[in-house]
């Protein structure tokens, strides 16, 4: 059995649950409720006018207009010289970021944020870790420069979690997980805790990752492929969430770190 003392975390966090708990492989193995501190009170009649909307697509879009007026980001469409300084301070913004490169700018911002909310920080960002001293100054550097484009897109990606977590029950119920898919050509990113067997093992993750439902196209991404049963809670967003226009991209979710028991493909 792992030590969750051996799980290098924050000592706080804004949510219901600790680090510990959230980082341990017993999380996935018994997933608990997760919510990030007062967001669903606080937000209450957005929750109470999507239980409204029968449509997915049409609760995407409903979400999305809510977030756009709450911070201002609908003045783009109004005011051209204010544009591009509106969408780069948009949580969608930071998703396709995320997309190009998770470990540029975009996904130090990220990284930073769920570290800052769940407790859980980044394992890699171009290399391993605190241990690699030029990735550390990497991260620092990106999360500066990030944080220099955003107006409260921590609060937007507050939005976008409790909102994920809400559709997944919606569109999952009675679920507590999805069979997901990693591919990977960077083996060193993750830190092996146990591997029982040749195609079995229980590795520890960085704080946010990548995966797909799609077996085919973890395939595309890596020499090494992954199944894993992933807990809802631990689902940040996923392609379809969102209206197709803002976010592209088929069969793609965005996985809160932590240690997971593993299945490796064969090819």
């Amino acid at each position: 059995m792992p030590l969750l003392s051996s799980i290098p975390s924050s000592t706080f966090n804004r949510c219901n649950l600790s680090p510990w708990a959230i980082a341990s492989a017993d999380f996935q193995e018994n997933p608990q409720p997760l919510e990030i501190d007062s967001v669903r009170v606080t937000d209450r009649r957005l929750f109470a006018k999507l239980d409204d909307i029968d449509n997915p697509d049409r609760r995407g879009e409903v979400f999305h207009d809510y977030v756009s007026v709450k911070f201002r980001l609908h003045e783009w469409a109004e005011h051209q010289a204010s544009a591009r300084s509106s969408l780069r301070s948009s949580y969608v913004q930071f998703l396709h970021g995320w997309g190009a490169d998770s470990n540029g700018h975009s996904g130090a911002v990220l990284k930073s944020w769920v570290e800052n909310r769940f407790g859980l920080p980044p394992r890699y960002h171009g290399g391993r870790l605190p241990v690699d001293a030029a990735a550390l100054e990497r991260y620092s550097r990106d999360c500066m420069k990030g944080a220099a484009k955003t107006v409260a897109v921590a609060m937007q990606l507050d939005l976008l979690y409790t909102f994920c977590q809400y559709e997944l029950q919606r569109r999952h119920p009675g679920e507590r997980w999805l069979t997901l898919y990693r591919g990977t050509h960077d083996p060193e990113e993750y830190a092996v805790r146990d591997q029982p067997s040749d195609r079995r093992a229980l590795v520890l993750l960085n704080n946010l990752s990548s995966f797909t439902s799609d077996p085919e196209i973890a395939w595309e991404f890596g020499s090494l492929v992954w199944k894993v049963r992933v807990p809802l809670q631990k689902i940040v967003c996923f392609s379809g969430l969102l209206p197709p226009h803002l976010l592209g991209g088929e069969y793609e979710f965005l996985i809160l770190g932590g240690e997971y028991r593993v299945q490796t493909l064969l090819y």
